[in-house]
């Protein structure tokens, strides 16, 4: 994968918190103190700058590398950025941070400590970062130009609903039957539960392609999630929620979010992508795209659907 040349404007940053490469670790309070976050800027345009919040809860920023081949052309300006516990950020041994309410008030300290606001900032969120980035608006929404919500349902009771009702009839039973007992018995690291996995349901619905042409960003994140982080707030289980936010639901206020939003659905997804349609028409100023050979990581499967789509909201802005 080829990364253009990216061009950063350092001059407001503190030296203390710039990194090689043009990152930058931005400190963040907590009711534990302060930590630090890594973020790092590619492009220049004063018009549009896009936070890119990555999913998991605790993946990280790699799952946005493919990114480069597509928004340093269009002129897009835009952030990586690993959550706190996640990658390169601080990793506090620290269970009360894992609540959905701090996670929003660090993505409104980024967004200060990186001089964004309602002229030019685009709040970008895939899978959790679209949850996210969904609450974020409900509390935040006078500071975003725009909003992206990719491959994330508004309910976390209907997400589980369409995994029980859609997805699961169409796997081979008895491999389900198994998956749940690796669940129920709380195995699932074991390398068994991780194999029936790829091979019936993440190789069909969060990325679409035969594992061993899984991109390498995509197999780096994995491999760098943390688990104190993603358990206790999605589940143990990788088919629907059961953790923290099991019942997290903003269905009801997508009315509330009067900014322009697209949102980014595909039709192999883990999320409904007619439920994603249904979020865009609740939106006041909702646009949908429906990634017809994606699934949950359609920016590495389908984007030949994905960018474009996701390039002419951000221009129409």
């Amino acid at each position: 994968m080829t990364t253009p040349t990216s061009y950063f404007d350092t001059s407001s940053w503190d030296p203390a918190d710039v990194l090689s490469g043009g990152s930058r670790m931005i400190p963040i309070s907590t009711p534990s103190g302060e930590f630090r976050v890594w973020t790092k800027r590619v492009g220049t345009n004063p018009d549009i700058k896009v936070l890119l919040l990555h999913g998991g809860p605790g993946a990280t920023d790699e799952l946005y590398e493919c990114f480069d081949v597509w928004f340093p052309g269009a002129g897009i300006e835009y952030y990586y950025y690993d959550q706190l516990g996640s990658f390169r950020s601080d990793v506090p041994e620290d269970p009360s941070l894992w609540t959905l309410e701090r996670f929003v008030d660090e993505v409104e300290q980024v967004r200060i400590a990186l001089g964004l606001d309602s002229s030019n900032f685009v709040l970008l969120g895939q899978s959790w970062g679209g949850l996210l980035a969904m609450e974020y608006a409900v509390h935040h929404q006078q500071n975003l130009k725009g909003l992206v919500i990719s491959n994330m349902m508004s309910s976390s009771k209907l997400y589980n609903e369409y995994a029980h009702n859609v997805l699961m009839p169409t796997m081979d039973q008895e491999i389900l039957a198994e998956i749940k007992q690796f669940e129920a018995d709380g195995n699932t690291s074991d390398p068994r539960y991780e194999e029936l996995l790829m091979e019936h349901h993440y190789v069909l619905h969060v990325c679409r392609m035969p594992v061993e042409q899984w991109p390498d960003p995509v197999m780096r994140s994995l491999g760098h999630i943390n688990p104190a982080i993603y358990v206790p707030m999605q589940g143990p289980s990788e088919l629907g929620l059961s953790g923290s936010l099991e019942s997290w639901d903003r269905s009801g206020d997508l009315k509330d979010i009067d900014v322009p939003t697209l949102v980014i659905g595909a039709a192999h997804d883990t999320m409904d992508p007619e439920h994603m349609r249904w979020m865009s028409e609740q939106l006041p100023q909702g646009e949908f795209l429906l990634c017809p050979n994606g699934s949950h990581l359609a920016q590495f499967d389908d984007p030949q659907h994905y960018f474009p789509g996701l390039i002419n909201f951000l221009n129409k802005l």
